[in-house]
């Protein structure tokens, strides 16, 4: 074992017991049941739940205080780099952030323009079965009735249970409800708040994170609130006398990085981690959700993350009667994907998996950006149901975000977005939800390299690029563009597949003119004259499916 592994153990393993004692004096404890924190036990216990498999697209609102200055992700983080894009849009718009940082974004985070029940009703056309709600970023703000952290959506920003608001919406237009949790990460995310101008009129004074107190509060907005516990404490300062912007950044880049999975160092990072395992349980009983998207390789903080996962699936038993839950997490061994659902960010599989797995993307950035607004950059509505036609061919889901400005209302583009993927699923819905895999996912020239991250790789897919699906019976076959007159489906080739084909129906057009012979099957399209896109056959018949 790596030194640098076994210190992340122990320092792992004393915030667990540090977290126990906690516990211990508190109400809120970990749920006792037949699951213990150990991947064994998670792996007997668990079984993907019927409803995960069958729901296909979920839809999340992956919004907090960095939407508010529309300008895409991790604007915590950058507003405090000298040189970036969002520092200078942050001194040009809110003030130098040795006096205006993080803190005061959060608070100007009102969400005046927020209807969820209308919101919902929307996704719920575009063919989600499951609502995500962000429950803490990075940011460290819990937008949600925190019992553990006083930095909270009901004592800053909107003054309201942001995620109790987003579930009870979401279960009363009937679908399954979730919530994500980054917090893990917000530590050495944040360090960037204790560092400082290297040049310029401000040089060498130290931004707020560095200078303010619980004390400083008295007379301000955040009066009774402490801005250490917001920005986590200073685990990685930068020291005094950088002299640029590239020393500063270099700096910041080799002790705090941008993304570290390890707990964070010394007496306090063990109480770090304590307190964001009150903070996940405390989440988990208070909104029951069905699903809880880590954003972590692996479990967050090893055994830590293990009894966070343990207390959510006896949870789930005491609700329930059974785990029926799911937990997602990323770049899992492969036993690991056997204890809970891999979640692969902005990327793809090359494959067929044999358990079910979820991809999470965006239209846009993460956070709301209004660039993408103004160029036009969105994903297509077509480029959403060709995502979501591709992983459910593959055994998996799509959770889909649709950025909310700060004020908590969609832009235009986005309207007609949704209403693209509403009209879609209406005439093409039964050939994704509720559906299972094919013997094989698909064929065509097209197939996306595996991996996270990848998105921007990702060639165009053509008419020749065809993936199946099945659904009571009847085999689909979705073209992920419109063909061009005649279309031939090498997989179906006479003598390939058993079973004989009887009828085929383009879904929203009906009867298409077909034959068969031992180079595939062979349909007469019909022209495209309503600007269509993934257009669903159905094929029935014996044996097929």
């Amino acid at each position: 074992m790596h030194e640098v592994d076994r210190r992340t153990l122990l320092a792992a393993g004393a915030a667990l017991a540090a977290a126990q004692a906690v516990r211990a004096a508190s109400p809120m404890g970990t749920a006792v049941g037949p699951v213990r924190p150990e991947w064994p036990s998670l792996v007997d216990h668990y079984r993907y739940p019927d409803w995960f498999r069958d729901a296909k697209l979920g839809l999340w609102a992956h919004w907090g205080p960095q939407s508010v200055p529309e300008m895409g992700d991790w604007y915590g983080r950058f507003m405090y780099q000298q040189g970036h894009y969002m520092y200078d849009h942050h001194r040009r718009t809110y003030g130098h952030p040795t006096v205006e940082g993080m803190k005061d974004i959060q608070n100007r985070w009102k969400a005046e323009r927020w209807d969820p029940d209308v919101l919902i009703a929307r996704y719920v056309r575009a063919g989600a079965k499951y609502f995500v709600a962000l429950a803490c970023h990075h940011d460290n703000l819990d937008c949600y009735d925190s019992r553990y952290h006083a930095w909270n959506s009901l004592r800053v920003g909107p003054r309201r249970d942001v995620v109790g608001t987003w579930e009870k919406a979401a279960r009363r237009a009937g679908l399954k409800f979730g919530v994500s949790n980054h917090a893990a990460h917000s530590w050495h995310w944040y360090q960037t708040a204790y560092g400082y101008d290297p040049v310029g009129s401000h040089k060498g004074q130290r931004y707020d994170a560095f200078r303010l107190r619980k004390t400083d509060g008295h007379g301000r907005w955040w009066n009774g609130l402490d801005p250490q516990e917001l920005y986590n404490g200073p685990y990685a300062v930068a020291p005094p006398g950088l002299a640029s912007t590239e020393a500063m950044n270099k700096w910041h880049d080799q002790h705090d990085g941008q993304w570290v999975e390890t707990a964070p160092p010394g007496a306090r990072g063990r109480s770090y981690v304590a307190k964001w395992l009150l903070r996940q349980t405390d989440l988990i009983a208070r909104y029951k959700p069905d699903l809880c998207y880590f954003d972590d390789y692996e479990l967050p903080f090893g055994p830590v993350g293990l009894e966070a996962a343990a207390d959510y699936y006896n949870r789930s038993i005491q609700w329930h009667g059974k785990i029926d839950v799911v937990l997602t997490a990323k770049q899992l061994k492969p036993n690991e994907r056997f204890a809970l659902v891999q979640d692969v960010e902005r990327g793809f599989t090359d494959h067929l998996w044999e358990e079910p797995w979820q991809t999470d993307t965006c239209i846009g950035d993460w956070f709301y950006n209004r660039g993408r607004l103004t160029d036009r950059s969105y994903k297509t509505a077509e480029e959403v149901m060709q995502r979501l036609a591709d992983v459910v061919s593959k055994n998996g889901n799509l959770l889909l975000s649709i950025p909310l400005p700060g004020h908590g209302a969609i832009d235009s583009e986005e309207e007609k977005i949704l209403d693209g993927m509403s009209a879609w699923v209406a005439v093409n819905g039964e050939a994704i939800f509720g559906s299972r895999p094919w013997r094989r996912f698909g064929e065509g020239p097209t197939t996306p390299a595996a991996g996270m991250q990848n998105e921007g790789a990702a060639k165009p897919f053509t008419a020749q690029d065809i993936r199946f699906t099945t659904n009571r019976g009847a085999l689909y076959a979705l073209f992920l563009k419109w063909p061009s007159g005649a279309a031939t489906i090498m997989s179906l080739g006479r003598g390939q597949v058993p079973g004989t084909i009887e009828r085929v129906t383009l879904l929203g057009g009906g009867p298409i003119p077909h034959r068969q012979d031992e180079a595939g099957l062979h349909l007469d399209f019909p022209t495209n004259t309503r600007g269509g896109f993934v257009p669903a056959v159905r094929l029935d018949g014996r044996g097929l499916a």
